[in-house]
C-alpha cells in the first residue's frame, strides 16, 4: 500500500511538473499581468478626461463686465488655444482608453501609434499652458514697455477663473507626461528596431515595421 501510494504521488508530482503544465501556468500568469497592465493604462487614460473638460468649461464661461468694460476668454488667442487643446486632449483620452480596454493582442504598430500620439498631445497641452501662463502673467503684472496694463486689477474674477483653468491644465500635462513615459516603456521594452544591412558598404539602418 505504501509503495502504491508513493507511486501515485510520484505520478501526480510528475504530471504537475510536466513542461506542458508549467507552460499553461506561465501563460496564465502572463495573461493576468497583461490584464492588470491594460486596466491600469485604461484608468490612466480616462483620468485626464474630467480634468480637460473642467478646464475647458471654466475657460469657456470666463467673462466679466464692469465699469471698465468687458473681457472674455475669446478676446485672447492663448486662452482660445487652451480651450481647443483641452478639447482635443479629452477626445483623444476617451478614444485611446476605449482602444486600450479592448482585450486584443498589442501589436508593434499600435505601440508606435500610442507612443507618437502621446508625445504630440503632451507637447500640445504644454504649449497651451505656456502661452496662457505668459498672457496671465502680463494681465497680472502688466508691461509698461509695450503699454500693457495690469488687467487683473480691474478684472480680478476673470483672472482668478483663468488661473484655476490654467492650474488644471498643468495637472493634465502631468498626466500626459506619465502616459508618454508609460507608452515609451511599453514600446521599447517589448520591441527592438530591426536592422537592415547593406552588403559591401558596412551600413546598418534600423527599420520599423508594424
Amino acid at each position: 500500500m505504501d509503495k502504491a501510494g508513493k507511486g501515485s504521488a510520484g505520478e501526480l508530482v510528475g504530471a504537475g511538473s510536466s513542461p506542458m503544465a508549467m507552460g499553461r501556468m506561465g501563460s496564465s500568469r502572463d495573461d493576468d499581468i497583461n490584464s492588470s497592465i491594460r486596466t491600469a493604462e485604461t484608468i490612466m487614460r480616462l483620468l485626464p478626461i474630467a480634468l480637460c473638460v473642467t478646464a475647458l468649461v471654466l475657460m469657456l464661461k470666463n467673462s466679466q463686465s464692469n465699469d471698465f468694460g468687458s473681457l472674455s476668454y475669446s478676446d485672447l488667442g492663448a486662452f482660445r488655444y487652451l480651450v481647443h487643446a483641452n478639447g482635443i486632449c479629452a477626445g483623444y483620452s476617451l478614444l485611446s482608453a476605449i482602444v486600450v480596454a479592448m482585450p486584443r493582442p498589442f501589436t508593434q504598430s499600435q505601440a508606435w501609434t500610442f507612443f507618437l500620439l502621446d508625445q504630440v498631445l503632451t507637447y500640445l497641452i504644454l504649449a497651451a499652458g505656456a502661452m496662457s501662463s505668459e498672457v496671465l502673467y502680463l494681465a497680472e503684472k502688466g508691461d509698461v514697455s509695450i503699454t500693457w496694463s495690469a488687467a487683473c486689477v480691474s478684472f480680478g474674477g476673470f483672472c482668478h477663473r483663468a488661473m484655476t483653468s490654467l492650474v488644471i491644465t498643468f495637472v493634465v500635462l502631468l498626466c500626459y507626461a506619465g502616459l508618454s513615459l508609460f507608452s515609451s516603456y511599453k514600446l521599447f521594452s517589448r520591441y527592438d528596431a530591426p536592422v537592415v544591412s547593406y552588403d559591401g558598404k558596412g551600413i546598418e539602418i534600423p527599420t520599423f515595421q508594424g
